[in-house]
C-alpha cells in the first residue's frame, strides 16, 4: 500500500532524527511552504521538493486549500509531506479522506510543537492554536497560543483573553527568526494586537494569574468560591445551608430580578442575574458534596433538553412560526415527562407558583385541548355567576371560601383572554392603590388631619379627591 508520511519540521533546532531521515530519503518530497524558517534545513540540504505555496496563494478558502493539498499528496506514489511546526492537524482530515479513497495509508510522525520549541522550560501549560482557542480556559494554569500569525488574529485572541485576564497581565511573545531561533518580547496583554512581527511560528505565553490578580471572573470561579465557602474553615452560615433552607432565597432573587428588568437598569439586571446564578451554583455544590450531582450535570441536562426541544434547529423538522415551535415544545415536553393524560399535564403546573399565575397556567393548558371560551366576552358572565354564588354563601347558603376562590378563578379567565398578565395587573392595581392612598394622606395632612383621627366617610372624601388628582396615577 502506498503511504503519505507527514513529517513535522518543527524548528531547525528541534527537528527530530526520525522526521529528518524521512525527509532526506523521501522518494517524493512535498513541502508545506518554503517561506517559513522551519524549511531552512530542507533548503540548506538542496533537496528536491514540490512546495504547496501555489495552492496557498490560489485557494479561495481553507477547505478548498486542504482538499487541493490532499489531492496533490495522493496523486502519485509514496511521498513525504514536510510540514511546519508539529503537524498539519487542520489538513489531516482532508488528507485521510483522500488517502482512503485512493488506497493510501497515512503515517504521522511526532514532532516538537512551536510552544515547546519557544518555551522549552514551561511545563504543563495549556496549548492551543490561535484559531482553536476555546472561550473556557483555566487561568490558574499557564497558556501557550501558537500560530499567532496576523494582527487581526492577535486582536481576536486579545479580546478573548481580556475576558479572563487583567489587561495589564504581562505576556511574552516569541517570534521565530529567519535562522529558526526565537526572539522574545514581554508586554501587557492589552498591547498584543499592536505587534507587527507576527507569523505562523509566533507563540504567545500567558503565565497563570492568581485569583487575587484577576479583575474578571467566570462561571467556574463562582463554583470555586462557593466550594471554598462550604469547605472546613469557610463561612459558618454557608456551611449550614441545605436545599430546603435555600428554597425561599431563589424565589426572592427571581422577584428581585423581575424588578430590575422592569427598571430597565442593566447594572441592576446583571447584579440580580448573578444572585440567581449564585443560588443555582449553591444548590449544585451542596449536591456535589453529597455525591448526587454537580454543576456540570445541571448544565449538561439543560443543554440536552434545549437540543431535544428544538428539533427544527438541531434536527430535520421544520417550524414556520412561533406557534409551531410552542406546539411542538409542548408535545415533546409531554412525551419527555411521560404525561399520558391531560390531568397529568395540569398537575405538572407547580403548586408553589403564586396562585394567580398557577390559575392562568392551568387554564392555558386546558385551552390546548379545546376546553376554553373563545374570548373574554364569553367568559365574563361566569364572573357574575360566581359573584352571585359568593353573595349567597355570605348569606349562609354555601361555602364562602370556596365561592371566593371560584370568583377569583373566573376573573383570571377573563383577564387571561384579554391577553393580560393577572400577576402584573394585580401588582399595577396595588401600586395605584398605594399612590392614591399616599395622595389621600397628603391632602388630609394639608387640611391639618391625620387619617387615623378622621372617620371613614371623611377619609372617603379625600380618596375621591385623590382619584381625580393627576398625581395619583
Amino acid at each position: 500500500m502506498k503511504t503519505v508520511t507527514i513529517a513535522p519540521l518543527s524548528t531547525p533546532q528541534t527537528l527530530t532524527r526520525a522526521a529528518w531521515d524521512k525527509v532526506h530519503t523521501a522518494p517524493l518530497l512535498y513541502l508545506q511552504t518554503k517561506e517559513h524558517p522551519s524549511a531552512k534545513p530542507v533548503l540548506d540540504a538542496g533537496l528536491a521538493f514540490t512546495s504547496m505555496d501555489d495552492l496557498y496563494e490560489s485557494a479561495e478558502d481553507f477547505d478548498a486549500l486542504n482538499d487541493a493539498i490532499a489531492d496533490r499528496l495522493t496523486s502519485g506514489g509514496d511521498c513525504v509531506y514536510a510540514v511546519m511546526g508539529d503537524g498539519c492537524f487542520s489538513q489531516l482530515s482532508a488528507i485521510e479522506k483522500a488517502a482512503k479513497r485512493r488506497g493510501f495509508r497515512v503515517d504521522v510522525l511526532s514532532g516538537v510543537s512551536y510552544a515547546k520549541a519557544a518555551f522549552p522550560k514551561v511545563q504543563d501549560a495549556q496549548v492551543f492554536t490561535a484559531r482553536t482557542l476555546p472561550k473556557r480556559l483555566d487561568p490558574n494554569v499557564a497558556l501557550c497560543v501558537q500560530e499567532l500569525d496576523t494582527p487581526i488574529i492577535a486582536g481576536e485572541v486579545k479580546l478573548l483573553l481580556s475576558e479572563i485576564y487583567p489587561e495589564e497581565h504581562a505576556v511574552t511573545l516569541a517570534t521565530m527568526q529567519p535562522d529558526g531561533h526565537y526572539a522574545y518580547r514581554t508586554f501587557p496583554l492589552t498591547e498584543l494586537d499592536r505587534r507587527r512581527t507576527l507569523f505562523a511560528g509566533s507563540v504567545l505565553y500567558v503565565p497563570a494569574a492568581t485569583f487575587e490578580q484577576r479583575t474578571r471572573y467566570g462561571y467556574y470561579d463562582l463554583v470555586a468560591v462557593m466550594q471554598r465557602l462550604r469547605a472546613p474553615g469557610g463561612c459558618p452560615w454557608d456551611r449550614e445551608q441545605t436545599h430546603e433552607s435555600l428554597k425561599g432565597d431563589l424565589i426572592e432573587e427571581c422577584y428581585e430580578l423581575n424588578d430590575a428588568i422592569d427598571e430597565q437598569d442593566d447594572a441592576h439586571i446583571v447584579e440580580e442575574l448573578g444572585d440567581v446564578l449564585m443560588d443555582v451554583v449553591f444548590h449544585s455544590v451542596i449536591a456535589d458534596e453529597q455525591g448526587r450531582f454537580n454543576e456540570t450535570d445541571v448544565a449538561d441536562g439543560i443543554v440536552k433538553k434545549m437540543i431535544y426541544r428544538h428539533p427544527h434547529v438541531f434536527g430535520t423538522e421544520k417550524a414556520e412560526s412561533s406557534a409551531d415551535v410552542l406546539k411542538r415544545w409542548d408535545e415533546l415536553k409531554q412525551k419527555e415527562k411521560n404525561q399520558k393524560t391531560q390531568k397529568e399535564v395540569l398537575c405538572a403546573v407547580p403548586k408553589r407558583f403564586p396562585a394567580l399565575m398557577r390559575a392562568g397556567k392551568v387554564q392555558k393548558r386546558a385551552r390546548k385541548v379545546g376546553f376554553d371560551w373563545n374570548d373574554a366576552n364569553e367568559a365574563m358572565p361566569k364572573v357574575y355567576e360566581e359573584l352571585d354564588e359568593l353573595k349567597a354563601a355570605m348569606q349562609g347558603n354555601g361555602d364562602v371560601s370556596e365561592e371566593a376562590g371560584d370568583l377569583l378563578f373566573a376573573a383570571v379567565n377573563v383577564i387571561r383572554l384579554l391577553g393580560l398578565d393577572c400577576e402584573q395587573m394585580l401588582h399595577d392595581a396595588t401600586d395605584k392603590f398605594i399612590a392614591r392612598f399616599g395622595k389621600m394622606e397628603e391632602l388630609a395632612a394639608a387640611d391639618g388631619h391625620a387619617l387615623k383621627d378622621i372617620t371613614l366617610a371623611e377619609q372617603d372624601v379625600y380618596w375621591e379627591k385623590a382619584k381625580k388628582s393627576r398625581f395619583s396615577e
